[in-house]
């Protein structure tokens, strides 16, 4: 199975910068689609974006897009997320994950995740 571990997570001010990172066991496959997601206090988990492995993106969220990206490096197996312009209502725990593979498979969904990482908190306050 894969592992993933995620880092970056801390306390930022709006408007602030973060990255996050995410390492998958060094031998692990390389799924087609990974995706970062997020999860506030009492809201459900949501997709941010996904990656497929030739690098096209699948923009889930609206309220991040033009502020966050994700990038992957597939020798590495490693995800990114770089967090730009943040605001108090991206304050969430920020989660890593493999999407399963499958034609059809809609990268966005949380129900499509084959493997999560434990997650990184990300706090925007002042």
């Amino acid at each position: 199975d894969v592992q993933l571990v995620e880092s970056g997570g801390g306390l930022v001010q709006p408007g602030g910068s973060l990255r996050l990172s995410c390492a998958a066991s060094a031998n692990a496959r390389r799924p087609y689609y990974m995706a970062w997601f997020r999860q506030a206090p009492g809201k459900e988990r949501e997709g941010i974006q996904a990656i497929n492995t030739p690098g096209g993106r699948v923009y889930c969220s609206d309220s991040v897009k033009g502020r966050f990206i994700i990038s992957r490096n597939n020798a590495a197996n490693t995800l990114d997320l770089q967090l730009d312009r943040l605001k108090p209502e991206d304050t969430a725990m920020y989660y890593c994950a493999s999407v399963r593979d499958g034609q059809g498979v809609a990268p966005c969904l949380p129900s499509n995740v084959e493997t999560w990482g434990q997650g990184t908190q990300v706090t925007v306050s002042s």
